[in-house]
């Protein structure tokens, strides 16, 4: 026996409830405090600052053996942590695609983690949570009664759990016999604008990333039909096996939509599956004025989205939707003794999320959800969507009308591409220059948008999903850009 190993002085005692709950609510109350300060005031900061080396020297201690003051843990997250947040909470955060969240969704997170419920099983308020959040999702995606749904972390794994469904209802021998030994192997579609996560998802599907098709685009980088139709032509005349095709609601790229109308005719005609990766742009089907390129969603068998992004809900809480919901339980569902529904009971209750998804330890992510929608109602929501669109569309006349500035892209939705061009560089160079404006950009603290290269060339990319942005951060933008820009060329002709 080791004498040296400490004890409690009464075994069987121990707890990590706090010894003073006077103490804890004051601390309590000071964070939340802090908080609303801390996001009140947020305009008037850099959009990024990089981790100091105090900051990363902490961060990098070993792990704790001994009990630490919990107010001393806060002290250093204030100091260390807080101040190098990711920056997408900023009004002039515009990379990738980030939502903002809310004061009010933090408040719901921390409710959430107070009941911390595992949403998989049981006669539970989360449960039911979740089922009124799914529907509300079915509702503003106008698919039928019999759909179904699951809240996971995000697009990713939305887009994941959808192409397991496709998989699975193509042939229902794959579950139990997997792909193992099949003759013909199994081929899916995409624009080459698609997002990574599709290639990884054929990977976790056991197809392989050369499963996937990358089908050319057009002017507008939305997917060419005609390109599509060779290709499975191609693929059904060399022995392959179409199952899926995968539509882009707003690409990562450029938010370009493809042809959802074309699309469901050929995936009806060929009785393949249809995805949609709606990751943010499936959202904008909150607005009358894309009624006639977003009604097609509705006719999709499975969308995928987020509602940590056009929703303004902290991360991580995405949906996926499948058309029919017997096919969506069907991919998934297992009878274990351990998991059998109840007539009484805390076993009773709604049907366990584990029949359509992977995972059995579930988050109260619903809560936030649902205290955004019945807070906000969904017609401010989709007036916010309707604002960032408006500020991309005037952020991209800005640019047309301003000397030295080139618009790159069109702009269907909320992502501006564009690029400093004083016209008389070349491709090599103006890669160079632009990469070199962003960096500046970002260690300013200005502004943080990202980047992507659209034809070789290295552009500015503006995605506005941010419900504090205003018309004046935008400006505030295109005076740093051609600041930064007239700079870093009279420097290099100087040199």
């Amino acid at each position: 026996m080791n004498n040296n190993i400490p004890y409690p002085p009464n075994p069987g005692t121990e707890t990590l409830d706090p010894s003073d709950w006077g103490k804890i609510r004051l601390l309590g109350h000071q964070m939340v405090d802090d908080m609303v300060q801390f996001l009140q005031t947020i305009g008037e900061q850099p959009v990024w600052r990089k981790p100091s080396d105090a900051a990363r020297e902490y961060l990098q201690e070993d792990l704790p053996q001994l009990p630490q003051d919990i107010a001393d843990i806060y002290a250093d997250f204030k100091e260390h942590i807080l101040p190098y947040h990711n920056g997408n909470i900023h009004p002039r955060f515009w990379g990738w695609v980030k939502g903002t969240g809310s004061m009010q969704s933090a408040l719901a997170e921390m409710l959430a983690a107070a009941m911390n419920p595992n949403v998989s099983l049981g006669d539970q308020a989360a449960m039911y949570v979740e089922k009124q959040v799914v529907e509300w999702c079915k509702q503003m995606m106008h698919y039928p009664q019999n759909a179904s749904g699951l809240l996971v972390s995000g697009a990713s794994m939305a887009n994941a759990t959808a192409l397991i469904v496709a998989r699975n209802a193509f042939d229902e021998n794959i579950r139990k016999e997997g792909l193992h030994g099949r003759k013909a192997k199994l081929t899916l579609y995409a624009s080459n604008q698609t997002h990574s996560c599709i290639a990884r998802a054929a990977e976790m599907l056991g197809l392989g990333t050369d499963a996937l098709r990358h089908v050319r685009v057009d002017s507008h980088y939305t997917l060419d039909v005609g390109h599509l139709k060779e290709c499975i032509a191609r693929d059904e005349a060399a022995g392959y096996r179409p199952f899926c095709i995968v539509a882009n609601v707003g690409t990562v790229n450029t938010g370009a939509i493809d042809p959802l109308e074309t699309l469901v005719d050929i995936c009806k005609e060929k009785g393949l599956w249809l995805h949609v990766d709606g990751a943010f742009g499936a959202l904008a089907r909150l607005l009358p004025e894309y009624e006639g390129t977003l009604r097609w969603l509705g006719y999709a068998n499975s969308i995928a989205f987020d509602l940590h992004k056009w929703m303004y809900l902290p991360y991580n809480v995405g949906c996926v939707l499948v058309r029919e919901g017997d096919t969506h339980r069907n991919a998934f569902s297992y009878n274990a003794d351990y998991l059998t529904h109840h007539e009484r009971g805390f076993a009773a209750g709604p049907e366990g999320m584990s029949n359509y998804g992977p995972e059995l330890s579930r988050d109260f992510k619903a809560l936030k959800v649902w205290m955004a929608l019945k807070e906000h109602g969904v017609e401010k929501l989709a007036r916010l969507i309707r604002q960032n669109i408006e500020q991309a569309r005037y952020l991209a006349r800005r640019i047309a009308q301003t000397p030295g500035l080139e618009l790159m892209a069109s702009v269907p939705l909320n992502i501006v591409c564009f690029r400093y061009n004083p016209g008389f560089l070349n491709t090599h160079e103006l890669n160079l220059l632009n990469r070199e404006i962003l960096m500046q950009l970002h260690e300013s603290g200005v502004a943080v948008p990202s980047y992507t290269v659209l034809q070789q060339a290295y552009c500015l990319r503006v995605a506005i999903a941010n419900h504090r942005t205003t018309t004046a951060d935008l400006e505030r933008l295109l005076e740093a850009v051609l600041k930064i820009g007239k700079q870093c060329v009279k420097f290099e002709t100087a040199t």
